[in-house]
């Protein structure tokens, strides 16, 4: 399991220190920041939501110019920077008292964090061979799953404290991993700057192939959000199964994910065997769909089979996509932006996470086994369109080479 998570000796394992450091911090933040939020600072929840909502429309709208800038300064001085700016604007979040003050916080943090988002896929694209970028995508995502939970399990102390001061400690230690993942960050080699051309900035944002499979991933992406948002819903109002049954699930596709998406990565460095993958992922994720709505017809044991089975070609799919999806974005980005490219990659995610929760649950637990069926119809064929997408663009560049 720990060579599963260590890539060779180099940059790609300097990268996977550095996010897990990060990560180990988002998932003490991520625990907590509604109840500290809530039961200390004293907002309502609508507050809180509105303001979490309006950060990651910030991150959404940032991305693609962050990721302009991470390509013309520098993606590893971006990414210090950036990182550096997280761990302060972290600590700004104690002395918060007001609504005004927790957005402006919130938003600047987006803002930063869509900035060190754009300059890590840059730095991906500067320090490993090409042939290497996808495989070391796929140890950053095993990593970023143990270092949550490693947070989470952390904060986990802080919940059974349950007081200001134990959740005041948890975001120092968030304000703590950043500057430490800024200072890690400078062991990276260097990537050279790239010089702005005499044409438009915004590259990513012109190339109409690459933002519709930007569009096509990020609707998929919405699928994240079934195990954690949608199936707890599920499983205590449509079935019979138990509601702890919810966690078990969601630590098999955990330990799925640490497990096997190095591996599930194989074959996804060129164009064509990540479109593949991710037209291969639709069906899984539908097929897992399916498994999830035959679950509320049954009796206890068998809806909670039925579950895990759904759970684990649920996770299949979801391996699947996130290698397509790496293979698709490095191998479309020209050399020159690969910053910004990288950042609009991400951008369509962010987006499509935004939309899941109030999509998915409306379908699932407003319409049951038909909405189920209609989210399996949605997953197959936005995977589908991908493989004609990719085509179109490769085509589109191989005309624009010569120019």
């Amino acid at each position: 399991m720990i060579q599963r998570l260590l890539p060779p000796p180099g940059p790609a394992r300097t990268l996977n220190l550095v996010t897990l450091i990060n990560t180990a911090g988002n998932g003490l933040w991520l625990t907590v920041n509604v109840l500290y939020l809530t039961r200390v600072v004293g907002f309502s929840p609508r507050e809180v939501g509105f303001g979490l909502t309006a950060a990651t429309a910030v991150c959404v709208l940032a991305s693609t110019p962050m990721g302009y800038l991470a390509d013309r300064f520098g993606p590893r001085r971006m990414q210090i920077a950036c990182f550096a700016a997280l761990s302060l604007l972290t600590a700004a979040m104690l002395p918060v008292r007001t609504f005004g003050a927790f957005v402006a916080v919130a938003a600047l943090t987006a803002l930063a964090d869509a900035g060190q988002r754009g300059a890590r896929g840059a730095l991906i694209a500067g320090v490993i061979p090409a042939d290497q970028r996808v495989r070391a995508r796929a140890y950053l995502r095993a990593t970023t799953n143990v270092g949550i939970s490693v947070g989470a399990a952390l904060a986990g102390v802080a919940l059974a404290a349950d007081t200001p001061t134990a959740y005041r400690l948890v975001i120092v230690g968030n304000a703590v991993s950043f500057a430490a993942a800024a200072l890690v960050g400078t062991r990276l080699p260097a990537v050279a700057p790239v010089p702005a051309g005499h044409g438009p900035r915004l590259v990513a944002l012109r190339d109409r192939p690459y933002l519709a499979f930007v569009a096509l991933d990020g609707l998929m992406s919405m699928h994240f959000d079934i195990l954690n948002v949608v199936l707890p819903l599920w499983i205590v109002t449509h079935t019979d199964a138990p509601a702890w049954l919810a966690a078990v699930l969601l630590l098999v596709n955990t330990t799925m994910v640490v497990a096997w998406q190095v591996r599930a990565a194989r074959g996804t460095e060129q164009l064509d065997g990540a479109a593949r993958a991710t037209r291969s992922a639709g069906l899984f994720v539908g097929g897992a769909c399916l498994i999830f709505a035959a679950s509320a017809a049954a009796p206890t044991w068998a809806a909670v089979a039925l579950l895990i089975a759904g759970a684990l070609v649920h996770v299949v799919g979801e391996l699947r996509q996130s290698a397509g999806g790496w293979g698709i974005s490095f191998g479309l980005a020209p050399a020159h932006a690969q910053g910004q490219y990288q950042a609009t990659y991400s951008m369509g995610a962010q987006f499509g996470r935004m939309l899941a929760p109030a999509l998915l649950t409306w379908l699932v637990l407003d319409h049951g086994v038909a909405g189920w069926a209609v989210l399996a119809v949605l997953f197959a064929t936005l995977a589908a369109a991908v493989p004609p997408v990719v085509s179109w663009a490769a085509t589109r560049r191989a005309v624009a080479a010569p120019a």
